[in-house]
């Protein structure tokens, strides 16, 4: 148990890091829909290497039993320890000033469904993946959230930690994102469960059935 552990924080600080990497070139980037293109490295990364992050993984927790929680609970952490790493290596001017403007504007709600809506895509990209459909649908699915203006609790990690703003606000921040990316990666796998009598059902059918 104690090996399984270990690796699974391994896996979680590495794609901390990877995501952290997409942060970076975001942030340096002039024009915002390239910076946004090219942040899907730090999730293409993750899925190819097996990599452990908790947008990817907390939305399977409607698939598993109560014992894989904790394991989604260490995930999270483990991410936080790769932003931070990051972070603390290559603070960012950028990255303040963007951690800044999300506590200006931070709202319950607000940020709540915009974490619900980042969780979505999330999971799609993860899933499509899993399920042999290949890196398309994250260079899509990555651009779209930064685009769209929805919260990644991970990437947002990385901004705070990059941008050494550290309170109780961002740590609510946080905590608000991460449910939020939870809802939203659950949304999916409980409409399949419903829906479909197997968990790949539905991404089969979208391919084999014709459209009515």
């Amino acid at each position: 148990m104690e090996g399984s552990v270990s690796k699974c924080l391994v896996r979680s600080v590495l794609a901390g890091m990877c995501i952290s990497i997409g942060g970076c070139v975001y942030v340096g980037c002039e024009v915002k829909w390239v910076g946004a293109v090219l942040f899907a490295v730090g999730l293409s990364t993750i899925l190819l290497y097996g990599f452990d992050l908790y947008t990817g993984k907390v939305g399977y927790i409607v698939e598993n039993d109560r014992s894989f929680i904790p394991k989604v609970a260490l995930i999270l952490v483990g991410n936080f320890i790769g932003t931070l790493i990051v972070g603390l290596m290559i603070p960012l001017e950028g990255a303040e000033a963007l951690a800044l403007r999300k506590l200006d504007s931070f709202q319950f709600m607000s940020v709540l469904f915009k974490g619900v809506m980042c969780g979505m895509l999330m999971f799609i990209a993860a899933d499509t993946y899993k399920h042999g459909k290949g890196l398309v649908p994250t260079f899509f699915c990555v651009p779209v959230f930064i685009l769209a203006g929805f919260e990644h609790s991970i990437a947002d990690m990385f901004y705070f930690c990059s941008g050494m703003v550290f309170s109780l606000d961002a740590l609510a921040f946080i905590l608000v994102v991460a449910l939020g990316n939870a809802i939203g990666g659950m949304l999916i796998p409980l409409g399949r469960k419903y829906m479909y009598d197997k968990p790949g059902d539905g991404i089969q059918d979208a391919v084999e059935k014709p459209l009515p």
